[in-house]
């Protein structure tokens, strides 16, 4: 019996590669002034390479953007600090994220998130996308001193949760740090399918987050 959910933030709930390509435009069109002798284009597209969905430390990604651009009248950690206060505003989630907790919640399902990446920045973010009161358990790595695929995690949240690894079931993205990572702990798993990986051995795989509530009722039965 699947009493708990427990989600990935990016690229689960959160549609980074969207989030990033918003902001990044918006950020360009803000700092115009420095940043107008780089076609718009030509700016966003360097930052998605070298950001490489966020396993990049944004630090390195702005030497390289204000070096690569010859950027003057503006430093790096300027940018960085843009991105850390204003990202938030271009948050961009999944399809149906809010009626999928809905559901999960009107079924008394107890619900959580586990993320790596930093504490605030995390949480400012699972808050413009307006889903923070859903989660009885919200665990970023920075905070907890440890990060995804670290069992450590996991057992936390569960215990949080008040469930063992069998009456609960894990959403994510990456193959390691979400599929791989629950599943040796004792979770099931719910691959979010992306392009990107493949021969992922997931207990089940989706393309939609409603997806979600009809394999814990599934399971269920």
């Amino acid at each position: 019996m699947i009493k708990a959910v427990v989600f990935d933030l990016d690229r689960t709930l959160l549609d980074r590669d969207k989030s990033v390509k918003v902001f990044v435009e918006k950020q360009y069109d803000r700092l115009k002034t420095f940043l107008d002798h780089i076609p718009k284009e030509k700016y966003i597209t360097r930052f998605v390479e070298l950001d490489q969905r966020g396993y990049v430390s944004k630090d390195q990604v702005y030497q390289r953007i204000v070096n690569e651009f010859n950027i003057t009248g503006l430093t790096w950690q300027e940018l960085l600090e843009n991105y850390n206060s204003r990202f938030k505003d271009s948050c961009v989630p999944f399809p149906n994220l809010n009626r999928m907790l809905e559901t999960l919640s009107d079924h008394h399902l107890m619900l959580g998130v586990i993320t790596n990446g930093k504490g605030q920045f995390q949480l400012d973010n699972i808050k413009a996308l307006g889903i923070e009161d859903y989660f009885e358990t919200i665990l970023i790595s920075e905070w907890e001193g440890v990060k995804k695929p670290d069992p450590q995690l996991f057992h936390k949240a569960l215990e949080s949760l008040g469930v063992v690894p069998a009456e609960s079931i894990y959403v994510g993205d990456h193959p390691e740090n979400d599929i791989i990572a629950s599943q040796n702990v004792g979770m099931k798993s719910i691959w979010m399918k992306d392009e990107r990986y493949d021969g992922v051995q997931a207990d089940f795989i989706i393309e939609d987050l409603m997806e979600v509530p009809g394999v814990v009722e599934k399971i269920n039965k």
